[in-house]
C-alpha cells in the first residue's frame, strides 16, 4: 500500500471503527465496572498531569496579559474577564485534549497494538467476542465522558492560578478578577463542542493506530507514535474547523 492510499483509506478506516463503537454501545453496552476502571485511569491519573500544565499555563498567560495591558490601559479590571472566555472557548478544552492525546492515546493504542502482535484479538475474534465491543467501546465513553470533567477542572486550575497571579503581582481584586462579563453562551457552546468532538477523536483515532500494529515491540512503538501524531493533528485541525464554523455563524446572525 502506497503513502498516498493509506492517506485516503484512513478517513474511511476511522469512520468504520466510530460507527462500530458506537453500534456496540448502543446494541451491548459495557459493564459500568469496565467504564470506570477506564474513566478511573483516563481522568484520575490525569488529573496532575493537566493540574500543573494548565496551572502555569494560567500563571503565564495573565502575567503577559497583565504586561501588555499595561502598555495601552493602566487599567486592569478586565483582564479577568477576558482571561476566562479564553480558557472557556479555546485554552481550557485544546490544551486539555493535547495532554489526554499524549498520555491516554499512547496508551490505548500501545495496548491495543500488544494484543494485536501477541494474537490476543485474534483470540477474541475466534471466541466469537468483538474486539471493538471488548476493547474501544469502554475506552471511548471513559474518554468522552471525562474529558468534560477534566476540561472542567482544567479550566477551574488555570484560573485560580490566573487570579493569585493577578492579585499578587498587579494588585487585581480576586473579585474583579472573578468575572464572566465576556462570556457569552455561545463561548459556552463553541468550548462544549470542542470537547465533545475532541473525546470522540482521541480514542478512535489511538484504537485505529493499534489495530494497525504489525511486526512485534517495533511495530508497536510505531503505532504509538502514529497515534500521538495524528491525534494531536486531528486536535488542532478540529479546534481550527470549530472556530472557523462558529465565526462564520456568528457573522451570519450579526
Amino acid at each position: 500500500m502506497t503513502l498516498a492510499t493509506g492517506f485516503m483509506a484512513l478517513p474511511r478506516n476511522l469512520l468504520r471503527l466510530l460507527g462500530e463503537t458506537v453500534v456496540a454501545l448502543v446494541l451491548r453496552p459495557p459493564p459500568w465496572r469496565t467504564v470506570v476502571t477506564q474513566m478511573y485511569n483516563v481522568g484520575f491519573r490525569s488529573v496532575v498531569f493537566i493540574a500543573v500544565t494548565l496551572g502555569f499555563l494560567g500563571l503565564i498567560t495573565v502575567y503577559q496579559g497583565c504586561i501588555q495591558a499595561l502598555k495601552v490601559l493602566p487599567d486592569l479590571s478586565m483582564v479577568g474577564a477576558a482571561f476566562i472566555n479564553v480558557m472557556i472557548m479555546e485554552f481550557g478544552p485544546t490544551i486539555t485534549a493535547l495532554m489526554v492525546a499524549t498520555r491516554v492515546g499512547s496508551g490505548i493504542a500501545a495496548e491495543l497494538g500488544t494484543m494485536v502482535v501477541t494474537d490476543q484479538v485474534e483470540a477474541l475474534e475466534v471466541s466469537n467476542t468483538d474486539p471493538v465491543e471488548y476493547v474501544v467501546a469502554p475506552r471511548f465513553l471513559a474518554v468522552v465522558v471525562m474529558m468534560f470533567v477534566l476540561t472542567i477542572f482544567a479550566i477551574l486550575v488555570a484560573t485560580l492560578a490566573g487570579m493569585v497571579m493577578a492579585d499578587l503581582r498587579f494588585q487585581v481584586n480576586p473579585h474583579t478578577f472573578l468575572t464572566l462579563a465576556y462570556v457569552e453562551w455561545g463561548d459556552v457552546y463553541i468550548g462544549l463542542t470542542k470537547v465533545f468532538l475532541y473525546g470522540v477523536s482521541i480514542p478512535i483515532i489511538a484504537a485505529e493506530s493499534g489495530f494497525r500494529a504489525s511486526g512485534g515491540s517495533e511495530g508497536v512503538g510505531q503505532s504509538t507514535t502514529r497515534a500521538v501524531v495524528n491525534t494531536l493533528f486531528a486536535v488542532i485541525i478540529l479546534d481550527f474547523v470549530v472556530a472557523g464554523a462558529a465565526f462564520i455563524i456568528r457573522m451570519q446572525f450579526e
